[in-house]
């Protein structure tokens, strides 16, 4: 194969400056060697450039600044100057939509991020920024080079500027294909999703030497920052994945869904699930006694188009559902409370889920659709002392600062707090709807008929009766399925069987809102 150095001297002719030109970029294509790749599939990685391929439609890479290469010297760097220098750059098409992309090749330097490698992140950010189109990273690098010194600690500094201005701005998907440590992970942080891969990617500020050294805790590479960790426990990423191809292919599915920058609607597609389609399954799969659990999922399914959707953060924060599908070929957004997990208590880590969902719904103009079955909010020291009440305050925030369409449902149980925080009609939900089901109330009967009528239950002869009694009368005149509507807190109470008609009549409805927020620099939300 020809190679630059098997051109002849002095060829300046324009066939000798082509030829010279094909056999650079084949050299570049090629990457630094084949026993460097063949190391990165040892791992079970594939290289930057089949990650692309599989990610962008195909034929549609174009590939910016693939000559680049740094100008660093010392501790052998002049002597090693390898084309990309360790990252590859470009714009492409996914379901023909412009997208942006970045790739770290592990091939060359680990990955490791120097000043050249920064400054090519740096365009292919601004570049999307400009053009207003979604950023997706793929990322397999040792973090920062360190024989460049402090120049390259600056060019993450400029990465983490450039995501905290595109953020809400355009769609930025993180793909985590490989390690993240140390400063590095805060941009994976700062994006709208992450995607993790299982066994190949890990992400974690301080690595496991570090933490055996200074806590003495033994633990592996995985348990410290694996994929099932971020998916589970600490909810860093959104998504996890046995490959990189179906992790890739969830990614494209993800995009279609998103519009591609803050400016624009997602994209609608045609539908071929009646909008009128009766939703009798909504009858059995929902019990009226409150005390027993469902799945929440099942009802989802019944509702949306073809009973898709993409759950978000499926792993983390089980007792409440955060999902993306669509409603006659148009993209919602939705968030449930989950019977089945915790009984559907908000806690904590739910507030936090569902919050940062309803900003990034917010942000891209996509409708929210709140679906309720909530006791309340989880008691315990471990929450007060964990901050439930800043942490609850964020979901609170978040629908009050929300100006796309809102629609709430209320399915069953709807108490106390919750029942305000979850999108009511008094935090400004454009439509509430409740099912004849519905127990909208401060408290549940029996906790508050213990309050109100502590005394004569105290008193009666037969206490147990008393309380029965008084559980009763209260949930007669408080509790019944048409209190909160003939008070206007909710706007109907709907068959269930009509959900999905009624939510489709009322988004086409609310299509054209628009509501803007007092003039201010931002708001500051609760930490």
């Amino acid at each position: 194969m020809t190679t630059v150095e098997d051109l002849p001297a002095g060829a300046n002719d324009a066939r000798g400056r082509v030829a010279e030109l094909h056999a650079i970029r084949e050299q570049v294509r090629r990457g630094p060697s084949e026993r460097a790749t063949e190391a990165q599939r040892a791992k079970g990685k594939l290289t930057a450039r089949e990650r692309i391929e599989l990610l962008l439609d195909e034929g549609s890479f174009n590939e910016v600044e693939p000559l680049r290469r740094h100008r660093a010297t010392g501790f052998g760097l002049e002597a090693k100057k390898p084309y990309t220098d360790g990252v590859i750059t470009g714009w492409g098409t996914v379901h023909g939509r412009t997208v942006f992309v970045y790739a770290h090749d592990f091939r060359i330097f680990g990955g490791a991020l120097g000043e050249a490698h920064a400054t090519k992140i740096h365009k292919i950010m601004d570049m999307a920024i400009q053009a207003g189109a979604p950023l997706v990273s793929l990322n397999d690098g040792a973090g920062a080079r360190i024989q460049e010194g402090v120049s390259a600690l600056a060019g993450y500094g400029g990465i983490f500027q450039r995501n905290t201005k595109a953020s809400g701005v355009i769609p930025q998907i993180s793909v985590m294909l490989g390690p993240c440590a140390g400063g590095a992970a805060y941009s994976p942080a700062l994006t709208d999703f992450v995607f993790m891969v299982r066994e190949t990617s890990q992400m974690f500020i301080t690595g496991p030497d570090v933490v055996r050294a200074v806590t003495g805790e033994e633990i592996t590479q995985n348990g410290l920052g694996g994929a099932d960790v971020h998916a589970e426990t600490s909810g860093v990423a959104h998504f996890a994945y046995d490959d990189e191809a179906t992790c890739l292919e969830e990614v494209r599915y993800l995009l279609s869904l998103l519009p591609a920058n803050n400016r624009e609607n997602p994209p609608s597609v045609s539908c071929e699930d009646p909008a009128d389609r009766s939703g009798d399954a909504l009858l059995d799969l929902v019990p009226a006694d409150g005390n027993r659990p469902y799945d929440m999922r099942k009802v989802i399914e019944e509702i949306v188009d073809d009973g898709e959707y993409l759950e978000v953060h499926e792993r983390w924060a089980t007792n409440i559902i955060c999902a993306l599908s669509r409603l006659d070929g148009k993209v919602v957004g939705i968030i449930a409370n989950q019977p089945q997990s915790l009984a559907g208590v908000l806690d904590i880590e739910a507030s936090e889920k569902a919050a940062r969902f309803v900003q990034m719904c917010d942000a891209f103009n996509i409708p929210i659709v709140t679906l309720l079955d909530v006791p309340g909010f989880l008691p315990g020291v471990d929450q007060e002392h964990g901050g439930i009440i800043r942490h609850g305050a964020k979901l609170l925030y978040a629908y009050c600062n929300a100006t796309v369409p809102r629609i709430s449902i209320v399915l069953r149980k709807a108490y106390g707090g919750a029942y305000i925080v979850m999108d009511s009609q008094s935090i400004g939900a454009d439509l509430t709807y409740a099912w004849p089901t519905n127990e909208i109330a401060v408290m549940g009967a029996e906790g508050a008929a213990n309050v109100i009528f502590r005394k004569q239950i105290a008193e009666a002869d037969d206490s147990d009766a008393m309380r029965t009694r008084m559980v009763k009368e209260y949930k007669s005149e408080l509790m019944h399925p048409y209190y909160a509507a003939e008070r206007g807190l909710v706007d109907d109470v709907i068959d269930p069987a009509d959900t999905r008609h009624t939510l489709i009549r009322a988004l086409d409805m609310l299509r054209t809102k628009h509501a803007d927020l007092p003039a201010r620099k931002h708001g500051n939300p609760p930490q």
